[in-house]
């Protein structure tokens, strides 16, 4: 059904109150880290020293380093590391099964996506690198960092349990960080990684989860239902089912690892209950490693 006028300016007085909240959380996480040059760790025209390497007949005269060479029977040319902009792609699952929060004092999985997204965004703008969401031109600069805000308090749910990272969008060498539950069918997530092998693309599946879905806590009687209705269980005896369930879910978490691995991308996950700075932090270790 389509939303009437009313519903349509109610959600966008919503969305504009949540916006200022969004970017402060976001400047004071990204604050914490230090977001210097991002060196490529090869040769360049960059200003930082890598290493000092033998000349080859390729050298001219002027790029030979002379007091280094005189220490030495040999000639050496000092390399400079390049430092050139890089692009980032920032995905955050809309799957309905995101809003899920086990408790009123913790953030819904999709809130904490959101805040871990846009500090991530921040720090690497700030870095001087093009940073977007996935299927949007990549842009340096603080504005960008507002549209990227903007964007994700603006987009709506799916009504379903499933969503997948767009493939078309990956481009070769860009990174891209995946922001999900990853609950769902695996499949589309296995088929990205292997699209993005194949394109030279690395990145980081950032799986999200409530602590009740890490310690699974129920016990007695209890009706589970997916997020949009569309998966229901029955259980008299909950607890029953615990040893199952996390079993299932070490299981996931292998395959995610594993294909991640093949793919040349990291795997990492993140408890809603754990502070945002601990996640931000591996996020930005692993995508400057």
């Amino acid at each position: 059904m389509k939303p009437s006028a009313d519903q349509l300016r109610a959600r966008a007085e919503a969305a504009s109150a949540a916006l200022p909240a969004l970017m402060l959380s976001a400047e004071r996480l990204a604050a914490a880290l230090v977001a210097g040059a991002h060196g490529q760790r090869r040769a360049g025209t960059g200003e930082d020293f890598w290493q000092y390497r033998p000349a080859t007949a390729g050298d001219t005269a002027r790029s030979i380093d002379w007091r280094r060479s005189a220490r030495s029977d040999g000639q050496f040319v000092r390399d400079r590391e390049a430092q050139v902009a890089q692009s980032a792609a920032l995905w955050v699952s809309g799957a309905a099964g995101m809003d899920y929060a086990g408790g009123e004092d913790r953030p819904s999985k999709r809130d904490r996506a959101d805040l871990l997204a846009l500090a991530l965004a921040m720090a690497l703008l700030a870095g001087s690198e093009r940073v977007a969401l996935t299927g949007q031109p990549p842009r340096p600069g603080r504005l960008q960092a507002e549209r990227i805000a903007e964007a994700l308090i603006a987009r709506q749910a799916l009504d379903g349990d499933e969503d997948a990272p767009p493939a078309e969008a990956l481009r070769p060498g860009q990174r891209v960080v995946l922001f999900d539950d990853f609950l769902g069918d695996p499949q589309p997530v296995l088929d990205y990684l292997g699209r993005a092998a194949s394109l030279g693309v690395q990145g980081v599946l950032m799986q999200v989860l409530d602590p009740d879905e890490e310690g699974f806590p129920w016990g007695g009687a209890v009706l589970f239902r997916s997020a949009s209705g569309a998966l229901r269980h029955d259980t008299r005896d909950a607890a029953g089912l615990r040893d199952a369930y996390l079993a299932r879910l070490a299981e996931r978490r292998e395959l995610l690892q594993r294909a991640a691995l093949t793919a040349g991308w990291h795997f990492g996950s993140h408890d809603t209950a754990a502070p945002p700075a601990q996640a931000l932090l591996w996020l930005w270790s692993v995508l400057e490693g």
